[in-house]
């Protein structure tokens, strides 16, 4: 390929090559190498199609997936016209041969499949298929229900990765495994993977914090709202409350909002937190004595607090 480029050596315009080969630019007049290992940005990929017009452009497979044996670079006997095997006798002795790693591609797949409903980002992904690998190094996933294991690793991966998920919001996605068998995955994932982990399967406590931008981004909350339930939830944490972080964050998004001109119904709240609303009215009972040393003074004065449902009542 030819284009007019400055040379430096003949101190103009001259026609340049692009030798694609050794990816160098060179003077067609005086030979100068005028740029070295240049990096070529057109389509790295060639048709392998048959002659049938389908142009096909797979080039370079998927990515390398250093949790494989084979890296995720295995050989596929691609299929000839009409849907049929190019070499019948070759794609028999490769299904023949059969896949070491099927199983636990199956399970990267269904990680993906359940992370991507609950808009996971790929760290949580990554760490979620990296547990269930150790799992499956040690030989104890036969047997077991692959939803259930796998829902679990995510649930594990999204606490150890600080973006924690309720076992609700976990359940909702895990193609029929029960709230019980995920709970069960969990602890014998825990059991398993702790003597060879050690410290990195730590998931550190939950608090009520770790929920709540996504139940008030859910309930559509102001930005004031949102810093008036931070501050709320800190100060409850001075207070014996003995109810679970996700109870007390809902009842404190429903606690706020009270104060708010856009009032949320308490089954609106119920929806978007997944608890239910006789324990978010449970939770607020014990936390309604202490509104006026929870609730920060610039959202809402003492008077305001009066306007706040009386659990008793």
């Amino acid at each position: 390929m030819m284009t007019d480029t400055f040379c430096t050596d003949c101190k103009r315009n001259t026609e340049v090559v692009f030798d694609h080969a050794a990816g160098d630019t060179v003077c067609s007049e005086c030979g100068l190498v005028l740029e070295s290992r240049s990096i070529d940005e057109t389509s790295e990929w060639r048709t392998f199609a048959d002659e049938s017009g389908d142009h096909d452009p797979v080039r370079v497979g998927g990515p390398v997936n250093p949790l494989l044996g084979d890296s995720g670079l295995s050989t596929v006997i691609s299929k000839g016209p009409n849907g049929s095997n190019g070499d019948s006798s070759l794609a028999r002795l490769q299904n023949r041969g059969g896949d070491p790693d099927r199983a636990i591609v199956l399970a990267f797949k269904a990680i993906t499949n359940m992370a991507d409903r609950l808009s996971l980002v790929a760290t949580i992904k990554d760490r979620a298929s990296e547990i269930y690998k150790r799992l499956e190094d040690q030989k104890c996933t036969r047997g077991r229900n692959l939803d259930a294991l796998v829902a679990a690793c995510i649930y594990i991966a999204c606490r150890q990765e600080g973006k924690a998920r309720t076992v609700k919001e976990i359940c909702s996605i895990a193609n029929g495994a029960t709230k019980k068998e995920i709970g069960r995955a969990k602890e014998f994932i825990v059991k398993q993977l702790k003597v060879e982990m050690g410290e990195s399967m730590e998931m550190g406590t939950i608090h009520a914090g770790d929920y709540l931008r996504r139940f008030c981004s859910n309930l559509g909350m102001s930005n004031e709202e949102i810093k008036a339930v931070q501050e709320t939830v800190q100060k409850s944490e001075e207070f014996d409350i003995r109810r679970s972080p996700i109870s007390i964050a809902a009842a404190i998004i429903y606690m706020i909002t009270q104060l708010s001109d856009s009032r949320k119904p308490l089954r609106d709240i119920s929806i978007a937190t997944t608890v239910a609303e006789g324990t978010i009215k449970n939770a607020y009972k014990d936390l309604f004595p202490h509104a006026s040393k929870i609730i920060p003074e610039w959202y809402a004065k003492e008077k305001d607090l009066k306007s706040l449902a009386n659990p008793k009542s």
